[in-house]
């Protein structure tokens, strides 16, 4: 199925959305809870499976969310189709913590890049959303990304989202060393491995873990710079209880306003 030809607008800095431009009769599938707004015109359906594939019977839509539920996602997609009889019509999605959008034209890119779990936003309708199984154990384990990533086909424009500022890198037969987290997306003609960071001293004290990713090849890889489980983590650490925050009394609060 071709996809859906879409137009769209990014905006924002570092918490973005995209607004995606839709003609009479034009869909775009998104993750359950993304969507900020849609002009009229516009009406939503929750979908079990992408609708790549309008064909599919009952088993083939239990085996498309049995897949997603596998890779950590939710069982349904939305679909937003401008049903209006007025022109077009706009919806627009956006992330649930800091960073940016990836536009990604997969005609551009062989029609197919593997992302990790939580970066798909929104598509054009005719993109496929499938399972991709890490290779090895140990990449499994410990490459920051678990055994399951997402693979998304298909040849019109699909949306990713990621933390902090985004880095795109060409690779012509080169190799390039990651935090784990750090990986958004590539293309398959990659390949992605761990190998230790450094010496023992390095592993436990480097404050970079105790592996780094490495991706080598010939295809392009986005990054990004905060990966949301550093960021959490990084909340987590320096959160102020309750308790704390109680004991600074009445006469801190007069002074802090004064």
């Amino acid at each position: 199925m071709r996809s859906h030809e879409v137009d769209y607008e990014i905006f924002g800095d570092d918490m973005q959305f995209v607004e995606v431009e839709l003609d009479p009769g034009e869909t775009v599938i998104g993750e359950a809870g993304t969507m900020m707004f849609l002009e009229d015109g516009v009406t939503f359906e929750s979908v079990m499976g992408d609708g790549s594939e309008p064909d599919a019977g009952l088993w083939g839509k239990l085996k498309s969310a049995g897949k997603r539920a596998l890779s950590g996602e939710g069982l349904f997609l939305t679909h937003f189709t401008n049903t209006g009889a007025g022109g077009k019509a706009k919806a627009a999605f956006a992330a649930g913590y800091p960073g940016k959008i990836i536009p990604v034209d997969l005609a551009k890119y062989g029609g197919e890049i593997i992302a990790q779990r939580d970066a798909f936003l929104c598509a054009a309708m005719g993109t496929k959303l499938d399972i991709a199984f890490q290779r090895g154990i140990g990449t499994g384990v410990f490459g920051g990304e678990g055994f399951i990533l997402q693979r998304i086909s298909g040849d019109g424009m699909a949306f990713l989202h990621a933390g902090g500022s985004i880095q795109a890198i060409q690779l012509n037969g080169q190799t390039v060393r990651l935090d784990t987290g750090c990986l958004v997306a590539m293309q398959p003609s990659l390949q992605y491995s761990i190998e230790r960071a450094g010496n023992l001293k390095s592993m436990f004290f480097g404050g970079e873990g105790l592996f780094l990713a490495t991706v080598s090849g010939t295809g392009w890889v986005w990054l990004q710079s905060l990966p949301f489980s550093r960021l959490a983590s990084r909340v987590l650490a320096n959160a102020v209880g309750p308790q704390a925050d109680d004991s600074r009394g009445l006469l801190s609060g007069m002074f802090e306003r004064s």
